[in-house]
């Protein structure tokens, strides 16, 4: 069973820029915690950690 989960950047907050937000999917037997991947932001240039927001 695949779900559709949104990735959303947690540096920018940091920085005052607009966070990036990717869609993916992931599977709720395989996977129970929360997924964080580092994936490219646009608008700081450079890659960040990504965390599955609901």
């Amino acid at each position: 069973m695949r779900e559709q989960v949104i990735l959303e950047c947690t540096e920018a907050a940091k920085e005052g820029k607009s966070p990036s937000r990717y869609f993916t999917t992931k599977n709720k037997k395989l996977q129970q915690g929360r997924l964080e991947v580092k994936k490219y932001n646009p608008s700081l240039r450079r890659h960040t950690v990504h965390r599955e927001k609901k």
